[in-house]
């Protein structure tokens, strides 16, 4: 069944394999809404009448696993490059008692499937075999209007997931849409209540955000639905109209193409956070160390980036052979004009041959080492200096950096 198809026809064909068993199959979600859209599906879902165990039994146990069996979902495997297909039961959810999964389920129908969904325009179904829509909640009129709105009274559908407050903004941006009112002021009453969910799963989230081309409707967004105070606190204060470091902000985040997550941050909290102050908030969005320390690398560093022009030339070509070079040449576009100088200046700098942009320094720290340097705190401060000399083109030789590093020592018999 898998040989050489694609993940859209791997997706038919088990529809196909449990319509030939006698249940209804049809494919759901996300996939749906995109194609209508004209978007290519990142991946596919299939609902079904179908039992966990009936599905099992279909496809057998080694081509499955019971990833939420307790939720109705089973994944079939597919041979590699293909990803599983997540085939989930028809189901009506019960009490959400935890703000984030029902406490039981119930299977049913399609219809009540979809009711039980977060948005509309999740809430459809395709037949791929008969390539038509099913809609029970109103979502192609939806997709077509431009609106995001809730399945139901948006209230209870929020109060279900908090997580559904945040994900409202991330499909609103993502795709374009406008909130629809009942859905906008239900996730201004609730916004408060997005910090019950655990920072793994806001992270999620605001990576997504924040790594789309739409990040600055997207934090926006957070602004206009209250979601930026319990979210993102350190810049709330001036996450509101006509603050100029927040259109600012907002003006970064739109003239990036593309973004990393430190640099979507970057962007986002450039003049409004200090970098000493992104540890606490990388901690609490559950970013990595290394995300982390990249964001506030950008941070400290944009300041001299924005001058450019006049920086000494070691300072900026450390900057420039930095790994994050290009994370931090993007913030700098992001914010200077095009005819800038600065930009200009490192530009040119970055067209000369790597020798020349990075020439390997003339001497390292065991060559000091053996010419009786001795390890200590000013130890980093003659390399430096040494290198800074080099780059300059003051120091042409790995003798010449010897005589220096003698006269440096000289200077600061600390150093001995």
């Amino acid at each position: 069944m898998e040989g050489q198809i694609t993940q859209r026809e791997f997706a038919l064909d088990v529809v196909r394999q449990l319509r030939s068993a006698g249940h209804e199959a049809l494919w759901a979600g996300g996939c749906v809404r995109d194609q209508l859209l004209g978007l290519a599906p990142k991946d596919y879902d299939v609902a079904t009448s179908a039992r966990p165990e009936e599905v099992r039994e279909l496809f057998g146990t080694r081509r499955t696993l019971a990833i939420g069996a307790a939720f109705g979902v089973i994944a079939v495997l597919a041979r590699k490059p293909l990803h599983p297909i997540d085939v989930a039961t028809f189901r009506s959810d019960g009490d959400y008692l935890d703000g984030r999964r029902p406490a039981s389920v119930a299977y049913t129908d399609a219809r009540h499937d979809a009711e039980r969904r977060d948005f509309t325009i999740n809430g459809l179904f395709f037949d791929p075999v008969s390539e038509d829509v099913v809609d029970y909640v109103g979502g192609v009129a939806d997709l077509e209007a431009r609106v995001l709105r809730a399945i139901g009274e948006p209230l209870k559908r929020f109060s279900e997931d908090k997580l559904r407050l945040l994900r409202a903004v991330r499909f609103a941006a993502t795709y374009d849409l406008t909130l629809d009112p009942a859905t906008f002021r239900a996730v201004q009453a609730m916004a408060g209540d997005v910090g019950q969910v655990s920072g793994e799963r806001i992270g999620a989230e605001l990576r997504r955000i924040i790594v789309h081309r739409s990040r600055s409707r997207g934090a926006a967004l957070l602004a206009a639905t209250g979601l930026a105070s319990p979210l993102l606190p350190e810049v709330a204060p001036h996450a509101v109209a006509n603050d100029e470091r927040w259109l600012a902000a907002l003006t970064r985040l739109e003239q990036l193409a593309d973004a990393t997550v430190p640099l979507g941050l970057a962007a986002l909290l450039f003049g409004m956070v200090d970098p000493g102050e992104v540890r606490q908030l990388g901690q609490r969005l559950r970013l990595s160390n290394k995300e982390v320390d990249r964001t506030m690398w950008l941070l400290e560093h944009l300041p001299a980036m924005l001058d450019a022009a006049s920086l000494p030339w070691p300072r900026l070509q450390r900057l420039l052979v930095h790994e994050g070079r290009d994370e931090l040449l993007a913030l700098q576009a992001s914010i200077l004009p095009a005819y800038d100088p600065g930009l200009a200046r490192c530009r040119e700098q970055l067209a000369l041959p790597s020798e020349e942009l990075n020439p390997p320094p003339l001497v390292t720290g065991d060559d000091l080492l053996r010419h009786g340097v001795r390890a200590g705190r000013q130890f980093s401060q003659l390399l430096e200096y040494l290198r800074d000399r080099q780059l300059d083109g003051a120091l042409l030789t790995a003798e010449d950096a010897l005589w220096a590093a003698q006269r440096w020592m000289a200077e600061h018999p600390a150093v001995r």
